[in-house]
């Protein structure tokens, strides 16, 4: 087996409902067995972004213990983290180089320097390039390529998909992923890993559009022709839905997320007319929810988001280019009827992204779950990495390992379900209730019916290793 398949990369995802650290290790057959996996509530972070780095710290740290314990072979200490929030933005640039020697062939020498240019692009102060992605090249102006080494030009220019982010905030994620004792090797922005768990070569070239729905923002990313058009980030997802339940309820934020889980429904017309759900209170009388009437406060939510990614597409003309649709991912994609409305909204054909693809051995089931897409990504770009030579495998600490330890590591029996919202089901049908006088005893939230290749082409153009821009830095801003 060779180095790189005795490495083992480890994919971390900060959300703002859960943080979730997986640990993988290509085999001979070139797919990703998952060796380990920690997950936590998280805290600390709203909407993407750190909002107190202590409780972030402490998430972080919770998820490496639920790891350490049910993996106590498994150690590491390198991790590829993923980044989103709505401080995120993207815009298109355009750079040009002129060559001295125009009857030379365009080298990669040539492509860098090209791409370094485009680090003085002016972006709003406070602010941080996070990725320059290229979606073309021209030579001499004549004609566009993807790939422009080897050609003859004495100039060499390009349209790029330029990601920025807040520094401050860029910089307090890598302090919590610091300060829970482990080492970032790179950011990722979060669509684009996302993507690359879930999409295949023919959605890259015929056109697709990644929705990412997360516990506090919706991330997009735009393919077409085998590039990156567009990336958005809407500031609307899971908890808002939520808090959505929670308010027009009045209802506890556990039980407006039980609720969502276990019987929310993206299409009022599709909930029962007559299904209700019990809620006990403590000291209060119970209220019943009317099945529809949930339904309805999350239908207004999600529609909003679909509004946004509408108006996102047609703001990057690609509202009708997109020939192989919408593929939603992420944990707030498993709502029931979502793939309907989103098409409904949208008049996209739209499908579920599930990251199994690039899956093997143990835990495949498990894993081959939309809310896992991010996780998967990172591990997939961090053997991108090393099969680019941007990393050597034996000097990464703490992440190589010896087939016969990482066997050990990955007992059949430590992969369940590792979902945190894998409670028991209290939400128990009566059947058919049409009594008069008191209710009979019932458990929290019981429902009464009253009557009824392309992989490689996502990252082998993003920059080389963004935390490095970071070196030498002094911190912005502290938080507490």
């Amino acid at each position: 087996m060779s180095k790189i398949n005795n490495t083992i990369i480890v994919g971390l995802d900060i959300g703002t409902t859960k943080v979730v650290a997986i640990a993988g290790r290509k085999n001979e057959n070139n797919k990703i067995e998952i060796l380990g996996y920690g997950q936590a509530k998280s805290a600390g972070v709203q909407h993407g972004v750190v909002r107190n780095l202590d409780h972030c710290t402490r998430a972080i740290q919770k998820a490496l213990e639920d790891c350490k314990l049910k993996f106590p072979n498994l150690d590491f200490k390198d991790v590829y983290v993923g980044i989103a929030g709505h401080h995120i933005r993207s815009k298109q640039t355009h750079g040009v180089l002129l060559r001295e020697d125009k009857e030379s062939t365009i080298t990669k020498i040539d492509v860098d320097e090209l791409l370094k240019t485009q680090r003085k692009t002016l972006i709003p102060e406070g602010e941080e390039i996070i990725d320059i992605i290229p979606q073309e090249f021209m030579v001499d102006n004549q004609f566009s390529t993807l790939e422009p080494i080897g050609m003859i030009g004495a100039k060499l220019a390009a349209n790029f998909h330029t990601v920025t982010g807040n520094k401050a905030d860029i910089k307090n994620i890598k302090r919590c992923v610091d300060n829970a004792g482990l080492n970032t090797i790179d950011l990722v922005l979060q669509p684009l890993a996302s993507a690359a768990a879930i999409m295949t070569p023919q959605d890259l070239e015929a056109g697709v559009a990644i929705i990412d729905i997360g516990g506090g923002t919706t991330d997009m990313a735009v393919f077409h022709e085998g590039v990156l058009v567009h990336t958005a980030v809407i500031p609307y997802a899971g908890s808002n839905i939520t808090d959505d339940i929670k308010k027009g309820l009045k209802i506890l934020e556990e039980q407006a997320e039980q609720l969502k889980i276990l019987h929310g429904i993206a299409i009022p017309d599709e909930a029962e007319v007559n299904r209700h759900i019990l809620i006990p209170s403590k000291g209060h009388t119970s209220k019943e929810i009317s099945q529809k009437n949930l339904a309805h406060i999350i239908n207004s939510r999600m529609e909003e988001i679909f509004n946004f990614v509408v108006f996102e597409l047609k703001k990057a003309q690609m509202e009708n280019k997109l020939y192989r649709g919408i593929i939603l991912t992420g944990g707030g994609s498993q709502l029931k009827n979502i793939v309907q409305l989103c098409q409904f909204v949208t008049t996209i054909p739209t499908r579920i992204g599930i990251p199994n693809e690039h899956l093997a051995g143990e835990g495949v089931e498990v894993f081959s779950n939309p809310m896992y897409a991010t996780c998967i990504g990172l591990i997939l770009r961090g053997f991108d990495d090393l099969e680019n030579g941007k990393f050597d495998a034996e000097n990464i600490s703490n992440i190589t390992t010896t087939s016969s330890t990482t066997t050990a590591t990955s007992p059949a029996q430590n992969f369940s379900n590792p979902s945190l919202n894998n409670k028991p089901d209290l939400f128990t049908d009566l059947g058919e209730n049409e009594q008069q006088g008191p209710r009979p005893q019932r458990k929290m939230g019981e429902l009464i019916n009253v009557k009824g290749d392309g992989l490689k082409r996502i990252f082998s153009n993003l920059k080389d290793k963004f935390m490095g821009l970071f070196d030498g830095d002094e911190d912005e801003e502290e938080l507490n």
